[in-house]
């Protein structure tokens, strides 16, 4: 089994990144982590989650007190879901971003 791992910026400051996880096997992806964190206040949160845990395909928005709202993603192959996570994640970080902070301001 192989994994890659990698982290991209979404802005030219470097403030907001892209981590990515993936575990292949047999040329075949079998596990993926796609996660969005924003640089907030000297300190990264992450912000929205993509992952496989618990058996299905989900994303996990965070809230600043660490709950976490959960959404299945009914895709029906795992490559198709990497690539709406990560196509959804550089599409609206703004949006995610936003709407967290407003939520720590609460």
């Amino acid at each position: 089994m192989k994994e890659k791992e990698f982290e991209s910026f979404l802005d030219k400051d470097e403030d907001q990144r892209l981590r990515v996880r993936m575990k292949i096997e047999n040329g075949e992806l079998i596990d993926v982590v796609f996660q969005y964190e924003s640089f907030i206040e000297k300190k990264w949160y992450p912000i929205v989650r993509y992952d496989c845990a618990h058996g299905f395909f989900h994303r996990d928005t965070m809230k600043p007190n660490g709950d976490k709202e959960k959404q299945v993603i009914e895709i029906p192959n795992l490559k198709d879901a990497a690539k709406y996570a990560e196509q959804d994640l550089k599409d609206r970080w703004e949006w995610y971003r936003e709407r967290f902070i407003k939520k720590m301001k609460k």
